[in-house]
């Protein structure tokens, strides 16, 4: 029996070479990606473990750290019971420190105030004055006004009358001393020679070339200090003053005017800037402290009237020349506190030592610190007390720290300051108490509406 042979192979036929191959190569990628992931997972393991020791080691180093830093940290202080209550600051200290810092902030505005007042001087003292002027002839246009007089008119006719009489008196006084001008210079001649006679045969023994030697000197001292820039500067300084006179005269006469006509609505005006509810005791210490001012002024008047009755009383007495004149200087004098009545007091000496030589000076002199002194001690204190309500003490203590203060101007304004003060203080005092009755009335009406 024959066995057939398989059939060649075509060379060119490809086809089974190329499946063993392929799966050849499909074996060998297997192979060689099960040997990779192999030695991924060995790698990763590794890795793992590599990390999870690393893990340990960090845990192991900051157990080890803590243990340090406890070992090295303080040992904790054991607490106690609150002490609070004791440390607190004393009910006494506490209500006295409220009241400092609200005495100082208070402080502090009134310098800022004062200082304002000051910067503005020229403007200021004026108004003050005229506030003064005011309350002096307020009484006659309020009567003035009773009788039917335009209010306008009335105010306008007394600030004119007022110039007018103060001019008058002053052209009495000048007339009074021109008509005894020849007399006074015989009598100033006079006691020049006899000074010259006293200044040889008295205790100085001097000679007639000392005594020109002297006047020589005082006249190139004259001289000298007319020619000195600094005089010149003082001279100008003295024409702006004048200057700041003359514009605050005129600020007084139209600040008098307006205060006496329309006063009412000037301070109705003032009150509605202030908030409601304050409005009604705002307006009740203005109008005490007005009332308080007008007392003042009262008084002022009296007590310049005294000084004048008891000067020219002494220098009649003493046979001084010129009584009614210097009466009528020491009255407008008294007006200016501190200086204004001791100025004039000084004409007074000067005259008599002239006219009557020195031994009437000095009695004139005694008269003079007599009188001052009644009405510093006497008539002012007590006077002030009684009209405005204010103790002598409380007067000669706000006299004595307004002249500290600033001058003649604090001296002018300290007492009238001090009772309008006073009574708003006694005001608002009794306006906290219920049964109390209220001493003014609303300046908001219809009739004070502009």
């Amino acid at each position: 029996m024959i066995t057939p042979e398989p059939p060649a192979e075509d060379p060119r036929d490809t086809t089974a070479g190329d499946t063993t191959a392929g799966d050849t190569a499909a074996g060998n990628t297997a192979a060689e990606n099960t040997e990779n992931v192999a030695v991924d997972a060995g790698a990763g393991a590794e890795a793992g473990g590599a990390t999870a020791r690393l893990r340990q080691l960090g845990q192991q180093w900051a157990q080890l750290r803590a243990e340090r830093t406890a070992a090295e940290a303080p040992s904790a202080v054991a607490a106690g019971p609150s002490n609070f209550s004791r440390a607190q600051v004393p009910w006494g200290y506490d209500v006295a420190a409220a009241w400092a810092w609200r005495f100082v902030v208070i402080c502090a505005a009134g310098y800022i105030l004062l200082w304002l007042l000051a910067r503005y001087a020229t403007l200021t003292v004026p108004i003050a004055v005229a506030l003064l002027v005011s309350a002096m002839a307020f009484p006659a246009v309020e009567r003035l006004a009773r009788w039917g007089v335009p209010r306008k008119l009335a105010s306008g006719g007394l600030v004119v009358g007022g110039v007018a009489t103060v001019g008058l008196l002053l052209t009495f006084v000048g007339s009074t001393v021109s008509q005894g001008a020849k007399d006074l210079a015989a009598s100033v001649a006079d006691g020049i020679q006899q000074i010259e006679i006293w200044l040889k045969t008295g205790p100085l023994k001097a000679s007639d070339s000392q005594i020109n030697s002297y006047l020589e000197k005082a006249r190139e001292t004259i001289a000298e200090r007319a020619q000195n820039p600094d005089t010149i500067g003082q001279v100008t300084h003295v024409g702006t003053a004048l200057g700041h006179v003359l514009a605050g005269f005129f600020i007084v006469l139209f600040a008098s005017y307006f205060f006496l006509a329309e006063g009412g609505r000037i301070w109705a005006w003032v009150v509605r800037l202030t908030p409601r509810a304050a409005r009604r005791s705002i307006d009740g210490s203005g109008r005490v402290a007005w009332v308080a001012l007008t007392n003042f002024v009262r008084a002022t008047v009296f007590v310049a009237l005294a000084d004048a009755i008891g000067i020219s009383v002494g220098a009649a007495i003493l046979g001084v020349p010129f009584v009614p004149a210097l009466g009528v200087l020491v009255f407008l004098g008294a007006f200016v506190p501190m200086i204004g009545a001791t100025i004039a007091g000084t004409v007074a000496i000067l005259v008599a030592l002239v006219s009557n030589g020195p031994i009437t000076a000095l009695l004139m002199l005694g008269v003079v610190i007599l009188v001052q002194q009644i009405e510093g001690h006497v008539l002012q204190p007590f006077l002030m007390g009684k009209l405005v309500s204010v103790h002598p003490l409380g007067v000669i203590a706000a006299i004595a720290c307004g002249v500290i203060t600033a001058g003649i101007v604090g001296a002018l304004i300290a007492v009238p300051l001090a009772a309008a003060g006073n009574a708003v203080v006694q005001y608002l005092a009794a306006a906290g108490d219920p049964e109390a009755p209220d001493p003014s009335h609303d300046a908001i009406n219809e009739d004070d509406r502009p």
